[in-house]
């Protein structure tokens, strides 16, 4: 697969998508980012903005195997991965797998379930395998987590462990829309007595797994010369030496900015990275790794202010 042939694919998907959400160009254009860089993605906003359709939508337009949790307080992690149960007829065990064994998985509202669930993703989402009773099961190469949380500030919700969030690649916030947004909204969506699926917007699916496998392929021979390489790890490492913050980003942020940033080079029509494209990604990727300091905190400081400082602060090449 060609650079062209990745810009047009990532194009089509666009369009696809654009047949049942409005607006939220930003945030596809991250779960693009996400899927052609091989990593997961965190939306983030409150009920209402169409993070669980446009995830759907996704899901059918890229073509791969969809399964979705609703995550609850009583989730239990044996609900996703699944487990060996007892045959009472036949005095085995019999394996039944949990909605996790697919390629792209919707955890909506990942943050409603306590933290023991949630681990349930860990092994998942960073090494591709699940174990059930001391068996190693794989998944899929291209397996994706799609997740959606409401703002910690909101009842009954629980904040995500530093690794969990350690394994999304971003998060993003999802805001409300635009007026005009808003206004094609109430006049498309007002009409249906109840919340329509993708099928139903005429949303079809537009690529498959082996399309996508050729396009993830491609970006990793996308170039990254040794200055953007230097600049990515002066960001990473920057954030370990500001007073605001008590936890800095890990190296693996470092080496998902590095793949990120060459699968945006790609989603561009582009076979090499540039600077900008590191300063675009930066903030979806720091955000949710960083840990203010509780002066910072008494002081009334945001997270985004504070990594919007490092990336001014740190000098691109030219």
């Amino acid at each position: 697969m060609t650079t062209d042939e990745v810009r047009a694919l990532a194009e089509a998907i666009r369009t696809e998508i654009r047949k049942a959400v409005v607006g939220q160009e930003d945030t596809v254009e991250m779960m693009l980012v996400a899927l052609f860089a091989g990593g997961h993605i965190l939306l983030e906003g409150p009920p209402g903005t169409a993070k669980t359709l446009l995830a759907r939508s996704f899901a059918r337009v890229v073509g791969l195997d969809f399964g979705r949790i609703q995550f609850t307080p009583d989730l239990m992690p044996g609900d996703i991965i699944g487990a060996n149960l007892f045959n009472f007829q036949t005095s085995t065990f019999t394996l039944t797998r949990g909605p996790i064994f697919t390629d792209l998985l919707l955890a909506d509202e990942i943050n409603r379930a306590p933290p023991k669930t949630q681990a349930a993703l860990l092994e998942a989402m960073q090494e591709r395998t699940v174990t059930i009773d001391g068996e190693s099961l794989p998944l899929g190469q291209r397996f994706m987590v799609v997740a959606t949380q409401n703002p910690i500030e909101q009842q009954g919700v629980y904040p995500l462990p530093e690794a969990q969030l350690d394994r999304f690649l971003f998060k993003q916030t999802v805001d409300y829309p635009s007026a005009a947004e808003e206004r094609r909204i109430i006049a498309t969506h007002g009409a249906q007595q109840a919340t329509m699926a993708p099928d139903d917007w005429g949303v079809e699916r537009r690529t498959d797994a082996a399309t996508i496998d050729a396009a993830v392929a491609h970006v990793s021979t996308v170039r990254l010369v040794d200055e953007v390489v230097d600049y990515i790890t002066a960001l990473i490492r920057g954030t370990r030496d500001v007073a605001d913050l008590e936890s800095g980003a890990s190296p693996r942020a470092g080496a998902m900015l590095a793949g990120a940033a060459r699968a945006r080079a790609a989603l561009d029509g582009r076979d090499f990275v540039i600077p900008d494209d590191v300063k675009a990604l930066a903030p979806a990727l720091l955000r949710h790794r960083l840990i203010l300091s509780p002066a910072a905190e008494i002081d009334g400081r945001a997270i985004e202010d504070v990594v919007k400082s490092i990336i001014e602060t740190i000098e691109a090449p030219r």
